[in-house]
């Protein structure tokens, strides 16, 4: 019984979105340590191209050899272009956000996509929310704003970039809702990955081309992790509703305080600590209320 408890699709769902933020936060921490090795922010558009060459080279030698698909009838599926339209609109807003503001800030304003995600999650896809639900997701947003401690934030028109972002990363949530499948996920990852690297590229001819041999090993490892992200992103929404998985989001922000001191040196505070604290238990009292009322079993 406890098994089936454990592995239920919701309680799949979950961890497959915190896989998820676990794998992408890996990957920036190695972006933004390239970056500054580099000591020139707009070289995260080359860095972000040459880790998508890997990417991209990675899951077309696996769709080809493993799975035996032909590439151009992937690439020839309308649905998947559009959803990877919605990645590169999340992802040009977001890098945009990422050069001209502080990435603490970049992330908090990008954290409120769960509040967009359960609201298009009710509005659109017609999934239940109820009221504890809805208040486990504003108290994981409190935890993110107790992290980045909001006293030293000033406003600027710029914020408005990652809020943008996160809106599109909602919108690209739903609709990768109705074309996920089982069989379909390292499909979907192939073209998203190719769209993003395609963009990075022209961003690259824009503001030049940085990368070196000398970051070859940051940008195979951060290639691998967001290979994992993309996947992990597809699968969490076939498995579990998107307002269910939404609080488990915030998961990045643990993540990240981690991988931050462990790469990049940077120490946690103690309102990273505190906001952590109840970031987590937000999660969990998600997972807690879905099994009360029958929706994991």
């Amino acid at each position: 019984m406890k098994s089936k408890i454990l592995f239920s699709t919701g309680i799949v769902g979950i961890l497959l979105m915190m896989a998820g933020q676990l794998s992408f936060s890996i990957n920036d921490s190695l972006v933004k340590l390239t970056v500054k090795e580099i000591g020139k922010d707009s070289s995260i558009y080359s860095v972000i191209f040459s880790r998508g060459i890997i990417t991209t080279s990675l899951l077309g030698i696996y769709l080809i050899y493993f799975e035996k698909k032909n590439l151009l009838y992937i690439l020839k599926i309308k649905e998947f272009h559009f959803r990877g339209l919605y990645e590169v609109l999340t992802a040009l807003f977001f890098f945009s956000a990422l050069i001209f503001l502080p990435i603490s800030e970049v992330y908090t304003l990008l954290m409120t996509n769960p509040f967009f995600v359960t609201i298009f999650a009710y509005f659109f896809l017609k999934e239940k929310v109820g009221f504890r639900r809805w208040t486990a997701v504003i108290f994981g947003f409190i935890g993110v704003i107790i992290v980045i401690n909001p006293q030293n934030i000033s406003f600027n028109y710029l914020f408005f970039l990652p809020i943008i972002s996160a809106i599109f990363l909602t919108i690209r949530d739903i609709a990768t809702k109705p074309i996920a499948t089982k069989t379909n996920n390292v499909e979907i990852t192939f073209v998203t990955a190719l769209l993003i690297t395609i963009f990075a590229g022209f961003g690259s001819l824009i503001f030049g081309f940085e990368v070196t041999t000398s970051h070859s090993p940051f940008l195979l490892t951060s290639g691998v992790f967001v290979l994992f992200g993309y996947l992990f992103s597809v699968m969490t929404i076939f498995y579990a509703p998107l307002s269910l998985t939404a609080s488990a989001r915030y998961s990045v922000i643990i993540f990240g305080i981690i991988f931050g001191y462990l790469i990049l040196g940077e120490t946690p505070t103690y309102n990273m600590i505190i906001g952590a604290i109840i970031i987590t238990l937000s999660g969990l009292f998600v997972i807690k209320r879905e099994k009360e009322i029958g929706k994991i079993k």
